[in-house]
């Protein structure tokens, strides 16, 4: 009997991203047919243990340009849609999805998201299209007056420090059910 690897997706209107996670793979065989069947099978390990998935798409894909890449810890597919639509979910079984399937959450983006100003798909394989400038990680575009400092840090402390002590004394119950003061 064949295990499942672990595989991840994520989509675009466009495109699937299909991760199947399987260090060292190897007799990699991969089968996309049109109506979204998709099959992978491989084996890894000294011992050449069977993986396998076969997944039931929720809808058509066009296999001619769909393309595969092999790494030494995954395999990644891009599987172009037959329509330009977001998918409610990969799989037509509905309710829980299968354990060894999960969401990509590195390659996930929402369906309003999509598209920069420019028009154009963000992020493909690898590139994230972060916009830095407009992440707003602090150190610049402050808007304001500058809020006061107090440079007088020293009656803060000590006032502080005299609410933080805590009592040195706690009750604690003995084994006869009395209570006995230990100092702490």
């Amino acid at each position: 009997m064949s295990r499942h690897p672990s595989v991840k997706w994520a989509q675009r209107s466009d495109n699937l991203f299909i991760t199947v996670q399987l260090p060292d793979a190897q007799d990699v065989k991969l089968k996309i047919e049109p109506e979204g069947k998709f099959f992978f099978s491989a084996t890894s390990g000294v011992d050449k243990i069977p993986y396998e998935v076969e997944l039931d798409l929720l809808d058509k894909v066009i296999v001619e340009e769909s393309k595969a890449s092999t790494g030494s810890r995954s395999i990644q597919y891009i599987v172009k849609k037959a329509e330009n639509k977001w998918w409610s979910r990969l799989i037509k079984q509905t309710g829980k999805p299968p354990v060894f399937l999960t969401v990509d959450w590195d390659k996930w983006i929402d369906e309003d998201e999509e598209f920069t100003s420019k028009g154009a798909p963000e992020a493909e394989m690898g590139d994230m299209g972060f916009d830095f400038p407009n992440l707003n990680l602090g150190g610049g575009g402050f808007d304001g007056p500058a809020p006061e400092m107090d440079d007088d840090d020293e009656d803060d402390t000590e006032d502080e420090n005299a609410e933080e002590a805590p009592s040195a004394e706690k009750e604690v119950a003995s084994a006869s059910g009395e209570a006995d003061t230990k100092k702490t």
